[in-house]
């Protein structure tokens, strides 16, 4: 390695002034006193000088006087004895026709030991396009916001009116069958509204599950079980976050298993509990809904896989995950695993 102490002065200031000239970057290069020495190609073009405006010109005195701030100039002194740096350093200054710019500023002592002269380098950039986009950026994501929340109200408001359709008509059907279809496509377009309901308050980001499940359980407890005494629902869920996408399928997978323990695991006014749980270790995970209810029918009683069932089987297909059945002697508990 070179010393530099063994480099002679007009050698060092040589080498610098041909860095600078080399440089892509908008670089001036000033002495101790901050009097311009050389300037790159890109600065002269990016601040529309001439090389002439700049050679042997005092910091101050460039252009119109943009680069006169008294803060910027005792810095760059600062920088020159040695007891400071510039970086980053934002300045605002208007050039000509183009208007306020946004410029950052850095500043170092080229460092040749004890040996004059002091040479200062000041790189100058211009982040005002940058900053414009950043800043678009910023308000469309916001505006976005804004419509996805308005359109999430919608949404729900809408299913909410489609649900009392459905239980309107059920109600003046005479044919027992139909009636009990109606029911269930009203239970089932409740659950998507109860989901939507909640995505609603979430923000554009991860959701918290153990809100989100406590929340919508409430929801389904709240239009579903007539006596809070004779049936309850607990939720027990870690500290885990997922995704806006994942968060729907799991709360529809939820909402058809706690309408299907509703439906099926307290009949003639049977009292009992249904547990919803979640956890979560790196990537594995595993959700439950279990229930203390009559059970699973075996043999020739047990029932036909309804559309329930292909509903939580297709959205653990999605997820990835397997659905896991046990008898818990008494009640229930169907599991979702993503190993």
């Amino acid at each position: 390695m070179l010393n530099a102490h063994l480099i002679h002065p007009e050698v060092q200031t040589g080498l610098a002034l041909a860095l600078v000239a080399a440089s892509d970057a908008p670089i001036l290069l000033l002495n101790s006193d901050l009097v311009v020495q050389a300037a790159s190609r890109s600065f002269v073009d990016t601040f529309d000088l001439g090389p002439q405006d700049l050679a042997g010109q005092a910091l101050g005195a460039i252009g119109t006087g943009q680069w006169a701030a008294p803060q910027l100039a005792s810095l760059l002194q600062a920088t020159a004895a040695g007891s400071t740096e510039i970086g980053p350093y934002e300045m605002d200054a208007s050039f000509g026709d183009s208007g306020p710019r946004k410029l950052v500023l850095t500043a170092r002592r080229l460092d040749y030991g004890d040996a004059d002269p002091v040479l200062l380098m000041l790189t100058a950039l211009d982040v005002t396009e940058a900053r414009l986009m950043l800043k678009l950026k910023d308000d469309l994501i916001r505006e976005k916001a804004v419509l996805l929340h308005e359109l999430q109200h919608r949404v729900a408001n809408s299913l909410q009116i489609v649900a009392s359709v459905l239980l309107l008509s059920a109600r003046r059907v005479q044919s027992e069958e139909t009636r009990i279809h109606l029911r269930d496509a009203h239970q089932r377009v409740m659950s998507v509204a109860a989901v939507q309901k909640q995505l609603a308050v979430t923000t554009l980001g991860d959701v918290k599950l153990a809100n989100y499940m406590a929340d919508l359980c409430a929801s389904l407890g709240a239009s579903m079980i007539r006596d809070h005494d004779q049936i309850s629902i607990t939720v027990t869920v870690d500290a885990s976050m997922a995704t806006a996408d994942t968060s729907v399928s799991l709360g529809l997978i939820v909402t058809e298993l706690v309408i299907n323990a509703l439906k099926h695991a307290f009949p003639s006014h049977r009292h009992g509990v249904i547990k919803v749980g979640y956890e979560s270790m790196g990537d594995a995970w595993a959700l439950s809904v279990s229930d203390n209810g009559v059970g699973i029918p075996r043999g020739d009683a047990a029932p036909e896989p309804g559309l329930g069932t292909s509903i939580v089987e297709a959205l653990a297909k999605q997820l990835k995950a397997k659905v896991e059945i046990a008898d818990l002697n008494p009640g229930t508990r169907v599991s979702i695993v993503h190993a």
